[in-house]
């Protein structure tokens, strides 16, 4: 297949720091009436469900303590900008303009960060902007970037972790003319997930307390929840379907395969749809990256069930010499060493939404359409070279030595110009590194994996660091001059300061 051909279908300022007790947060849960309490062990999988859908141009989102279903007869507190458990979907196209009134009804401060999109200084939620409980804001945000898969999540100072957990955030859909020209699976055959893991004690309340070691590695829950949903299932047709998938997780990084052993065929990545499909049966997520993939179940019967998984694989995370433990020596998870920590570790597997064919139809056919190149930025034009360290000891996350300082400008950048980034990891742990503002594109890894994956390749805004590898990256800061940041998306890092601010002058 050439390049350029694609397929088509012909038929969210609370100042409390993490270490400190305050950040400890459970959802005293409800029952419906008549319905017995809960053990998490117990729940029976729960139907997936579609967030409510907002279009503008005039949107509102009321930030608030609300309860919600997570799981059958399981009601919970959570804080949403929306409805449900989750924030509701957000959907325009290329060229729209959208203005959002975000209101607080939260008890602290917050505010929305829109993940992925290229938008004026005004709009982009930097913490400083954060408006306090009572408060309004009002974004103004004109969609300039590719049809894609983004999200939008709580960006307030040292609470990005705890009120994304809670609920603070949801999915943004971008479509455009080209999009339009594919003919991909849409209504019921298309899919948004946002997927989370959370803690689910036997009361049925959620857990949110790090303790030292999850300050250093991440915070990781014990079950998936994808919209909001506790261990949801989906009742599918045989046929393909549109899986759009972002990792909204605090800190967990996601494998994704079938249960069948089916492949994927990968569309779109964090920046939008790329030039060419690409079949993968395996696909690695960080925090904050996202993948538009197709799944087939044509070739299953009536009855049987096939599941989306994180798959199993070994931690990254390297924690010897740190009085933590051996870390990979520990195989799924890294096993020893954790000290105390809860959930479902780094690398264990879980399955994130299960599957089931009840009903057979006839079988959809293919052809290529061709798209227009990807505006990739070039690194033979790059005017500057930049290095970030990415560096984690002794219960501090920081860049190039320093830790966050909210006023504090850490580098310059021209408008107009295109730089080379090198993100480099000398820590034990693993970073997915965010750049605000831009869409870049991966131009090497050294060094661990020493290669840039299949789902790198097109343009993108997050890109997953391991320990020992340096990746270089090459974007064009061209849309908005002000300030934005860049920074470890693994929140609980993010929170405790793994993050800088940067102009583009």
């Amino acid at each position: 297949m050439q390049r350029r051909q694609f397929f088509r279908l012909a038929a969210v300022a609370g100042l409390a720091p993490l270490v400190r007790p305050q950040v400890a947060w459970s959802a005293h849960p409800g029952h419906r009436p008549g319905a017995a309490p809960a053990r998490p062990g117990a729940l029976p999988r729960a139907p997936l469900i579609k967030p409510p859908v907002l279009r503008g141009p005039e949107l509102l989102l009321r930030a608030q303590e609300q309860s919600a279903e997570i799981a059958p007869g399981v009601m919970a507190r959570v804080w949403s900008p929306g409805p449900g458990p989750v924030g509701p979907t957000i959907e325009g196209r290329t060229g729209d303009r959208l203005r959002i009134r975000l209101d607080n009804a939260l008890p602290e401060s917050t505010i929305l960060h829109w993940h992925g999109l290229r938008v004026p200084e005004a709009a982009d939620g930097h913490p400083r902007l954060a408006i306090a409980p009572g408060g309004r804001y009002d974004y103004d945000v004109p969609l300039i970037d590719r049809a894609g898969t983004y999200w939008y999540h709580s960006h307030a100072h040292h609470r990005t972790g705890i009120q994304a957990y809670r609920g603070m955030a949801g999915l943004l859909l971008i479509r455009d003319e080209y999009e339009d020209r594919l003919g991909l699976p849409g209504g019921d055959h298309e899919l948004p997930m946002l997927v989370q893991d959370r803690r689910l004690a036997a009361d049925g309340t959620f857990e949110y307390e790090p303790v030292m070691h999850e300050q250093m590695e991440g915070y990781f829950g014990d079950a998936p929840f994808v919209n909001g949903i506790r261990l949801p299932s989906q009742d599918v047709e045989t046929t393909t379907y549109r899986l759009r998938i972002a990792n909204a997780t605090s800190s967990r990084i996601l494998r994704l395969a079938l249960s069948n052993g089916a492949s994927f065929t990968l569309i779109g990545v964090d920046g939008g749809l790329l030039e060419a499909p690409v079949t993968l049966p395996t696909l690695d997520l960080g925090t904050g990256e996202r993948v538009d993939v197709l799944v087939s179940f044509a070739g299953e019967r009536v009855g049987s069930t096939v599941s989306l998984l994180s798959a199993a694989f070994p931690s990254p995370a390297r924690m010897g010499g740190m009085g933590m433990g051996r870390g990979m020596g520990g195989g799924m998870g890294g096993g020893m060493g954790r000290m105390g920590a809860g959930g479902v570790p780094q690398g264990g597997e879980m399955t994130l939404v299960e599957f089931r064919v009840t009903r057979s139809v006839s079988p959809v056919a293919w052809r290529p359409v061709p798209l227009p190149p990807l505006p990739l930025p070039e690194a033979r034009r790059a005017t500057k070279t930049r290095t970030f360290s990415f560096e984690s000891a002794m219960m501090r996350h920081a860049i190039n030595g320093r830790t966050f300082d909210m006023e504090r400008m850490d580098e310059t950048v021209r408008f107009g110009d295109t730089e080379v980034w090198t993100f480099v990891n000398d820590s034990p742990f693993p970073h997915p590194v965010h750049v605000h503002e831009t869409q870049f594109r991966v131009l090497e890894r050294t060094g661990g994996r020493a290669e840039v994956m299949p789902w790198e390749r097109g343009l993108k805004d997050t890109v997953l660091v391991l320990p020992g590898e340096r990746v270089s990256v090459a974007a064009t800061f061209d849309s908005y001059r002000g300030r934005f940041l860049m920074h470890c998306h693994n929140m609980i890092h993010e929170d405790m300061g793994m993050m800088l601010n940067f102009a583009i002058a």
